[in-house]
């Protein structure tokens, strides 16, 4: 039933896909996330939005090595199903069982223990300039919505350009949105877009 999810115990697994085989990885995962949220209720509808994000990231960067820090950590089931923790997940929420948000104790793979919101942008920017000062190129992503963007925190963060390189502010999960993201863009502040080399926003 899940042919291409059985194969994936880590990160490194999902890299060795072709770009064929991650679209059908996907596919599992959510479906995979269906099934056990059917028997233990969880943040259901924002994990389903966020699968090909978090395959995308665990194909590009090198996790553990590089840190993801989710800014609402309800949307990181298919980081914790990719990341050794397949079976555990139905167990997810229960006593007993893992944690619905990450944890750093969890795993090496949960970089920051948050719940939501707005923090995800600073504690990325912590990480990036503590591998600043001891000279290494481990990357920090942030991983932030629009909803966790109207926090003071989220904006405390984006006040550092000269460490922030933002690929993209929010996670538009429909057309709509896209389209008003798109619109909206180019309204926010040069600085907000200034490339650095430290911590991308997505």
């Amino acid at each position: 039933m899940y042919e291409l999810l059985n194969t994936i115990n880590s990160p490194e697994d999902v890299k060795k896909l072709s770009p064929e085989q991650r679209v059908r990885l996907c596919e599992e995962v959510r479906q995979y996330m269906v099934e056990c949220c059917a028997v233990n209720p969880g943040h259901l509808g924002s994990s389903l939005g966020a699968v090909e994000l978090i395959v995308a990231l665990h194909t590009v960067f090198n996790t553990p090595k590089d840190k993801i820090v989710y800014d609402v950590g309800h949307q990181a089931y298919a980081h914790k199903i990719l990341t050794g923790r397949r079976e555990l997940f139905r167990k997810n929420r229960t006593r007993d069982g893992i944690s619905g948000f990450p944890k750093r104790d969890e795993s090496p793979y949960d970089a920051f223990g948050a719940g939501h919101s707005s923090t995800s942008i600073s504690a990325a920017l912590g990480f990036a300039e503590a591998a600043r000062l001891t000279g290494s190129w481990d990357k920090a992503i942030a991983v932030i919505g629009d909803g966790a963007l109207t926090g003071g925190l989220a904006w405390e963060g984006l006040g550092r350009p000269e460490q922030c390189r933002l690929f993209q502010v929010g996670y538009p999960d429909c057309p709509e949105r896209q389209q008003h993201f798109h619109r909206q863009k180019h309204r926010w502040p040069a600085q907000l877009l200034a490339a650095g080399n430290h911590a991308p926003v997505l």
